[in-house]
């Protein structure tokens, strides 16, 4: 892990945790606003700028939260550990630059859904050609 981004993961979880669960879910932070949410044990946070609207990234943290949820059947820190990468893809299709892209949960399902199964198309054509080189060899 890359030292500054440890040192920012170190300083922000510090100053989130400590928070009070009645205080608000904003934090100014060097310059910028880091709006956070917490689920059972699991956190989500954004960093944005001053002038961004708070309550909006609330809401895209909670519809990307529901989408997890509706994928992986009520998401857990496991979940978002061995499966991280299906949860940036998540991600990249509800934003681009940091703004909602796709707003219908409908939708990134069935993107999702089309993603998994062109992985599992692929994962078979690999065995195959595997289990074609493995008896072309003996």
């Amino acid at each position: 892990m890359d030292v500054q981004f440890a040192q920012v993961v170190r300083e922000l979880s510090g100053l989130i945790l400590t928070r009070g669960p009645k205080l608000c879910n904003f934090v100014e932070w060097r310059g910028f606003k880091v709006v956070y949410k917490r689920y059972a044990s699991l956190y989500f946070c954004m960093c944005i700028n001053q002038d961004d609207n708070e309550l909006e990234i609330l809401e895209i943290i909670h519809h990307f939260v529901e989408i997890l949820d509706r994928y992986f059947g009520s998401v857990c820190e496991l979940d978002l550990i061995f499966n991280f990468h299906k949860a940036y893809y998540i991600l990249d299709e509800l934003l681009i630059a940091g703004e909602l892209q796709e707003s219908s949960k409908k939708t990134v399902a069935r993107l999702i859904a089309a993603q998994d199964s062109l992985v599992e198309a692929a994962k078979e054509q690999a065995s195959s050609i595997s289990n074609m080189i493995a008896q072309a060899t003996k």
